[in-house]
């Protein structure tokens, strides 16, 4: 007889178990799969490029952020780290996946940019490793590989990490462009995220009606030879905290 549920850990802990061939994906327990997608670089991935998101770029170009203490969450190879850091901007930079970490010092060593990497989870590492608040926290692609129960623990890390005042902004699977637009209760039936959740405006403001909307749009598509990273089939987001 196994009764093992108690605790709101539990029971998500329990849901992350019916997800066990992906957990690679977005759990601390093993980054093989986004290792072995990290590592042929000259894959025509389209955020390989090592160019920071429009949109992060249109926020500081109209003063919507300013320099302060930024967390980035899955930074992959550092994009969008590195150009918060030649900004002025303390930054530190999660990932699950070694092989993407080690690529983002490679840049930063390249730029002298001043950049804190950590290998890991940021669920885990939040409160611990990465301890304060931070004035922003960047979310280039994280949050659509996350199965809809994390969504609390994603709360959470933003109740506890993001400082009064301060900005949370995301990209994120766009519906219509890509990403599964199952319900939520279809991925529990199937045990399979298939490959990220789309997500619609409604749904964003939804989940983060906690905090306040400052601008919600389609990224702009921005050609090859464009300075900047910009894909249409994703949403991008600024929110900030109450103060």
């Amino acid at each position: 007889m196994d009764r093992a549920i108690r605790t709101v850990d539990d029971v998500l802990q329990l849901l992350d178990g019916l997800f066990a061939r992906e957990a690679d994906r977005w759990t601390a327990d093993g980054a093989d799969w986004w290792d072995g997608f990290y590592t042929d670089r000259a894959k025509p991935v389209p955020f390989f490029v090592d160019k920071p998101d429009e949109n992060l770029v249109s926020y500081l170009a109209r003063g919507l952020i300013t320099p302060g203490r930024a967390l980035d969450l899955g930074c992959g190879p550092g994009r969008n780290a590195l150009h918060l850091a030649s900004l002025g901007f303390e930054v530190d930079a999660v990932d699950l996946s070694p092989v993407a970490i080690a690529w983002a010092e490679e840049r930063a060593r390249e730029a002298g940019a001043a950049v804190r990497f950590h290998r890991g989870d940021a669920f885990t590492l939040v409160g611990t490793e990465l301890t304060g608040t931070y004035d922003l926290i960047y979310d280039s692609g994280c949050f659509h590989h996350l199965p809809p129960h994390r969504r609390v623990s994603y709360l959470a890390l933003l109740d506890q990490a993001l400082a009064p005042g301060g900005h949370f902004g995301l990209t994120c699977f766009a519906a219509g462009g890509m990403g599964s637009e199952e319900p939520d209760a279809a991925f529990y039936l199937q045990s399979t995220l298939h490959g990220g959740l789309a997500y619609t405006p409604e749904s964003l403001r939804w989940i983060f009606s906690d905090l306040v909307e400052v601008e919600l749009r389609r990224m702009r598509d921005e050609p090859p030879e464009s300075a900047h990273f910009g894909e249409p089939f994703l949403w991008t987001a600024l929110f900030t905290a109450s103060r």
